[in-house]
This record gives C-alpha cells, structure tokens and sequence, in this order.
C-alpha cells in the first residue's frame, strides 16, 4: 500500500486519564473515474502519552495500538471535512487537496522532463557526443595495438611518444589554434580543426598503410641500433614505425582537440551553468553507449580478421573497417553541428538571443603565443583548472602504462590484444553510463566540491591497489591459483578494472566539473585558457609522466623496479590534485555570485 498518512486524525472519544487516543484517516485510490474515487478508510487507534497537555502531540509521543479498517465508501466528488493534526497542528483536509497531492506528483514527474527547446538543443550535444567518442575509442583502442605490437616496439615506447612527439605537436596546435581564434568566427574554427582529422585517417587506411613496407625505414633503424646502447630501442622505435607513431599523436589530439576542446568550448557557450548542472551528466550517456557499441564493433573487426584467407593482410582488411565507421561517425559530427549552427543558436527558446549578438560584437583581443600563456598563468583560476587536468594526465600515465606492460605479456597477438581492448572499451562504457546516471544526484546532493573530489580518490585507491599486486606478486600467487588464473592475468585484470573505474569517473564527474567551471569566465578566458588548459594539459601531464618513467627506468633499469617509487609519486600527486580543488571551489562559488547571468 503505496499511500502518503497523515501523521493524527481527529479525536474519538474521552481516553483515560494521561491518554489521547486519535485515528489516522489514510485514503487509497483504487480507481478513479471523472469526480468520483473509490477510498478505503483506515482507522488506526494511537495512544499518545501526555502530560495532560496537547503538547505531547508536537513532541511525538505516539504509540500505536491497534488497527481496524473500514468498509469501502464510495464518495462524491468532495469528501466531509476531516479535522487532522499535521506536524503539531490541526488542520482541514477535503477531496481537492487529496487530489492536488495526487496531481502535484504528477506535475513534479513532468517537470523532471526537459522542455522541447532544452531537448532540442540537449539532445543534439549528445549525439554529438556520442559520435566523438565513438571515433576516440576506435582510435585508442587501434593506436595502442598498432604502436604496441608492432615490429621492434612496445609499451616502452608510449612514454617517449607522449614526451617526444605529443607534446610538441599539443604545443604547435595550440599556437595555431589561438592564431583561428582571433580571425574567424568559432563555428568556423570546428570546421578548421575536425575535418583535417577526418582527411589524415582516411588517408592512412587508404594510402599510407597498404604501402609501410616502403614507408618504415626498417633496415636503415637496424643500421643504427647496432652502434648504439639497448637504452635507445624505445626512440629508435618511433623512428622505424613513424607513421604509427604520427596516427598514435593525430589519435590523441583528437581526444584533446575535438572532445575536450572543440565540443566542451561549444557546449559552454550555449548552455547556462543550471542547464550543464541538469543535464552535463546526462547527455554523456549517449556517449558512453558509444563506448559500448565501437568496443563491440572493434571485437567484431578482430574477430573477422581471423577468418580471412591466406595471402589478405588482416590488419589492413581491419584498418579499412575501422577508420571507414571513423569517417562515417565524422560526417555525421559536422553534420549535426552544422543544423545546430541553423536551427539551435538561432532559437530564442534554446539560446539568449542577445547574448549571442553580444558575444559576436565583442572585439577580440590578440594576444601571442607567450602573451596568452602570461595571461593565462597569472590567473589563479586558470592555473587550478591546469593543475586538474595535468594531475589527472600524470596519474593515470603513471598506471596505465604499467598496466599495458602486463597487458602486451599476456596478450602478445595483436588480434587477441584488439579483442581484449574492445571488450575493455565496453566496460568502461557500461559502467560510466551507470556513474552518470548518479551523477546529476551527487551534483545536486553533494555539490560541485564533492563530485571533483571522486576521480582523485578513485585514482589513488584502484592504483595502490594495482601497485600492491604488482609489488607483491608471490605473496598473491596463491589467491591467483585459487581464482583459476596466473598473477600475470590476475593483474592485468585488477589494471583493467583501474583503468573502467578511473575513466568512468572521468567521463561521468570529471568532465564535467571542469567544465561547469569555464562557464562563468569572460570570452579570452574560455577560449584561450581553455586550449591551453585542455590542449596543453593534458598532454603535458601525460608527458610528465612518461617523463617520470624514463627517468626512473634509465635510474633502475625496469618499469617493474620503479613500481615502489611510481606508487609514491602517485600520492603525492594527488595531495597537489586536491588541493587544487579545495582552491578552485571558492573561487567558482566567488564567479557564480559576480556573473548571474551565467546561471
């Protein structure tokens, strides 16, 4: 019985003495048809222990002693008055307020529902979503089987790419980006930027792949590595495979350029900070069902590469699958951005009209390369939103590559090690819908400080927790054999659950806490503290890192020796990572009061 009591009803008869008994009148709607209603009356008799006064009532001495129901009644469309006492007073209670309880849970049902302008402009921004991160995971997961297993490398290698070859390319793109920026309109800086990604990976399924074995200079690298130490197998790698080693830097840029940058710059502007804390969770749901679906269509490509026949390259039949669904999930990108541009920012109902012209007006302020990042770095604000992402960057860098060591000593074929990643892809994206669909509630309930703190603290536990069975492998042999498996899977399956749990943070909390910050932000901030924060950050955190490891690596000589000193920098990292968070919550409660309008 699903029904809402009213806390006493009226007074039955003289109690005895120091005693008050009351009813309690519940009405259960069974069926209802035009102004009449079907109602079971419930009597329930209470004994309400009192000092002779009626004040016993408020302090809740109730104590309940039997229960009787009556006969069903069917009543008019008003019901006898019925006096009750309602949180310490007696009040009236007819049919029409039963009725408007009844309805005013409907009311509140609807109001849960975005209004058709909020689903237009919010469900457009999903797709979008969904499509980036379709094309990202595709791309991940195939620039970490191609770089990883491919002739004379390994996940050695992923550091020094993220040092050597990422993070020159972020910097470069970031001059080039803020130079967009000062001369044309941003709709036009999307087109700039996400169609020359399209053209490169189509190119490189189509012509640059095919022909590697002319393109990778392998007897020239085999020259040189014999007069040179073992140490320099790592860079010499990148050298030998250079046109994986530029799809691995073109597939990471992607996921700095067009999602973190492009897309979140262009959702910022069309949604207020009440909208993004509505609804940023929830629209990244769609994109995680993104995850699910390209993990599955790489395990489908992997599995389809084992049944062809002798003489057809797999990896080339595979490349052509996977970098075709990339180009038709890229059209259908600009695509949608494009009817946004026509049929969105042209709403008054889904955008501020005047707003928009105002921006549109705004002169631009040019600023160099060394100028915008001055700028940038004497803003407080600025530099906590940097130190947020670069923490992230490191500490996951840190794992992850930790993780893909074990992961290339267990899966070795590249078909087996696709599969796996597919299927790693899935998860993460089944769990990160699950982490969205609770995230609006912990915005709401906990707010913005609350929700920033989760991936931190997710990254710390689940990573102790890998180095620990790193460290100390023989101690968990035992409990592996137990299980049914080796401490090597064992491993490499605590890594991978890490790797869902931090991601999915990220996805579902992260994400968005970043960039509900930018929002209060004047234009230049938003813009060009946005491509440094996101372009730059995250590569350069990625690449502090990597660069931790080689310094390790080349100090004690193996990733596994540098385990116990990556687990200690890992914490203290996050203590920095903290901090930032604790800071940049005043100063984001501090924007919110000084620019209503963004709420």
């Amino acid at each position: 019985h699903k029904c809402k009591r009213q806390n006493v009803g009226r007074q039955l008869a003289d109690p005895p003495p120091g005693e008050r008994s009351f009813d309690t009148i519940l009405l259960l709607y069974s069926k209802e048809s035009g102004n009449r209603h079907d109602m079971r009356v419930i009597r329930l008799l209470l004994t309400v222990t009192s000092v002779g006064t009626s004040s016993a009532f408020s302090n809740g001495g109730l104590r309940p002693t039997h229960l009787q129901i009556g006969a069903p009644r069917t009543l008019a469309s008003e019901v006898p008055s019925s006096t009750v006492l309602y949180n310490g007073k007696f009040e009236e209670i007819t049919s029409s307020q039963v009725s408007a309880k009844k309805h005013g849970l409907l009311r509140k049902f609807k109001a849960k529902i975005p209004k058709k302008s909020e689903r237009k402009k919010i469900g457009s921004l999903a797709m979008m979503f969904f499509f980036i991160l379709f094309n990202y995971t595709i791309l991940r997961d195939t620039k970490d089987v191609l770089m990883v297993t491919a002739k004379g490398s390994g996940a050695e290698v992923i550091p020094f790419i993220k040092t050597y070859v990422n993070l020159p390319a972020a910097i470069g793109f970031t001059a080039v980006y803020s130079k967009l920026c000062d001369r044309m309109e941003q709709k036009d800086v999307f087109y700039a930027c996400t169609i020359p990604f399209l053209i490169f990976f189509g190119l490189f399924a189509f012509a640059i792949f095919p022909n590697v074995g002319a393109l990778h200079p392998h007897a020239f690298v085999d020259k040189i590595a014999m007069s040179l130490p073992k140490g320099f197998s790592a860079p010499l790698a990148i050298v030998r495979n250079w046109s994986f080693a530029v799809f691995y830097v073109m597939a990471e840029m992607w996921g700095s350029v067009v999602a973190s940058l492009l897309f979140w710059s262009f959702a910022n502007e069309v949604t207020t900070v009440d909208e993004a804390k509505r609804y940023y969770p929830l629209f990244g749901l769609g994109a995680n069902v993104a995850l699910i679906f390209s993990g599955q269509y790489v395990r489908f490509v992997s599995k389809m590469r084992a049944g062809l026949p002798p003489g057809v390259d797999p990896w080339g039949v595979s490349i052509k699958y996977l970098m075709g669904a990339v180009l038709a999930s890229g059209g259908a990108l600009v695509s949608i951005f494009s009817f946004m541009q026509r049929k969105v920012l042209t709403d008054p109902e889904c955008v501020d009209q005047e707003k928009q012209m105002a921006k549109k007006k705004k002169t631009k302020v040019k600023m160099g390369l060394r100028d915008s990042a001055k700028f940038l770095m004497s803003s407080p604000y600025i530099r906590d939103l940097a130190t947020l992402v670069i923490s992230y960057g490191m500490c996951i860098n840190l794992v992850e590559v930790s993780w893909k060591s074990k992961l290339k000593a267990a899966y070795p074929d590249p078909n087996s090690y696709s599969a796996f990643m597919g299927n790693f892809s899935s998860a993460t994206g089944t769990v990160t819908l699950a982490m969205m669909l609770i995230g609006r509630k912990i915005f709401k309930k906990f707010g913005w400080k609350f929700a920033a703190m989760i991936t931190p603290t997710t990254i710390g536990v689940t990573g102790l927790m890998f180095y620990a069975l790193t460290l100390f492998a023989p101690f968990f042999a035992p409990i592996a054999a137990s299980l049914g498996t080796t401490p090597l899977m064992l491993a490499v399956l605590v890594g991978a659950v890490q790797n869902i749990l931090s991601k999915s943070s990220k996805y579902s909390l992260f994400d968005p806490c970043k960039e509900m910050a930018y929002i209060p932000l004047d234009s230049d901030s938003k813009t060009k503290g946005k491509a440094a924060v996101d372009v730059i950050g995250n590569p350069l955190g990625k690449s502090g890192g990597a660069l931790i490891q080689q310094i390790l690596i080349f100090g004690v000589g193996s990733l596994a020796a540098a385990t116990p000193y990556l687990a200690c920098i890992l914490g203290v990292l996050l203590l920095f990572w903290y901090k930032a968070v604790d800071s940049l919550s005043v100063q984001f409660e501090e924007a919110m009061e000084e620019s209503p309008e963004a709420a």
